[in-house]
This record gives structure tokens, C-alpha cells and sequence, in this order.
């Protein structure tokens, strides 16, 4: 018996659809994952200055230079590139009680779909602690 095949029918629509919709779900995934990456960068490097920034206060006059601190700083972010990790301390020249000491962290980032730079810059925290 043969068989007519009909414009009407449907078989291999599914397919179709997917071939058409998996390009644009298999982005949006990979952009998310990224942006959880740049995340995850930004929440280690509050966390990495606020560390460095608490290091200082607690010892203030432990005699620590201001190398050692911002090596405190990057041993706090152990998961960051640590040579494009940039550390800052902004320490005040007499250390008494109410001075306030600052830590900057920076760390570039970019987020890219396909290829095609989406996101890119440097992300920054910036922890003031007053000393007591």
C-alpha cells in the first residue's frame, strides 16, 4: 500500500523545534553560569578585603607592614588569580583610636557568550574599619 505524505503532517515537529530552541536555552545556561562565576569572584573579594581590613584593626600594633597586610588580603582570596588581584591599603600615619584604615580590592572580570563579550570590567570592595 503506498503512502501519501501530507503537508499536514506533523512528524519530526519535535525535532525541529528543538534543533530551533536548544542554540538559545544552551546560551542563556553558559551566560548564568558565568554570571555565577563573576559572582563568586565579587563575594570572595568583599570577604578578602573585609578580612584584610579586620586583620589590621585587631593588630595594629603587632608592628605589620602594609606588604604583609595586603598579603593577608590575597591569602584571603585563595580562589582569585593572584597576579591580576590588586590590593590597597590606605593606613592612617598615626595609629590611634578613631582613625580609620581602608582596604581596596580589585579584580577584573568579563563575561562572555559565544565568543562575544557581554560584561567586562573591574569589580572593586572597599572596607573602611575604624581603629578602637
Amino acid at each position: 500500500m503506498l503512502r501519501r505524505h501530507s503537508i499536514r503532517d506533523d512528524r519530526g515537529q519535535t525535532a525541529v523545534e528543538f534543533a530551533l530552541i536548544a542554540p538559545i536555552i544552551v546560551v542563556l545556561l553558559v551566560g548564568i553560569i558565568q554570571v555565577g562565576v563573576a559572582f563568586h569572584d565579587y563575594i570572595t573579594l568583599t570577604d578578602a578585603a573585609r578580612a584584610g581590613a579586620r586583620k589590621a584593626v585587631v593588630d595594629r600594633f603587632s608592628g605589620e607592614s602594609l606588604s604583609q597586610l595586603q598579603q593577608h588580603v590575597r591569602d584571603a582570596a585563595g580562589d582569585l588569580d593572584q597576579s591580576k588581584l590588586q590590593v590597597t591599603v590606605d593606613m592612617p600615619a598615626p595609629l590611634s583610636s578613631g582613625s580609620s584604615l581602608t582596604v581596596t580590592a580589585q579584580y577584573p572580570y568579563s563575561i562572555s557568550l559565544l565568543g562575544w563579550v557581554v560584561a567586562s570590567g573591574n569589580m572593586s570592595s572597599t572596607m573602611t574599619d575604624r581603629l578602637e
